[in-house]
């Protein structure tokens, strides 16, 4: 399947499809793998960090003492 990519001139309003060449292509497919893996990341430190949360709240319904990690999760 043959990809394109949409060109404008703003100065005539004139719209163009064009096909991708391979390295576009392939940059692409690159920005595409390397925001998926940023997506991962982020979604496994909201985690961390959820769980962080959930600790320390257990623990100060407890009266437990806290990490410095749980306190800096509660305090953020």
């Amino acid at each position: 399947m043959t990809q394109y990519k949409l060109v404008v001139d703003c100065a005539t309003g004139k719209q163009e499809y064009i096909a991708l060449t391979p390295a576009e292509i392939a940059e692409r497919d690159q920005m595409a793998a390397k925001a998926a893996e940023d997506a991962a990341k982020a979604e496994a430190e909201a985690q961390v960090k959820a769980a962080l949360k959930e600790s320390a709240k257990a623990k100060l319904i407890a009266g437990e003492p806290l990490t410095d990690e749980e306190a800096a999760a509660i305090v953020i």
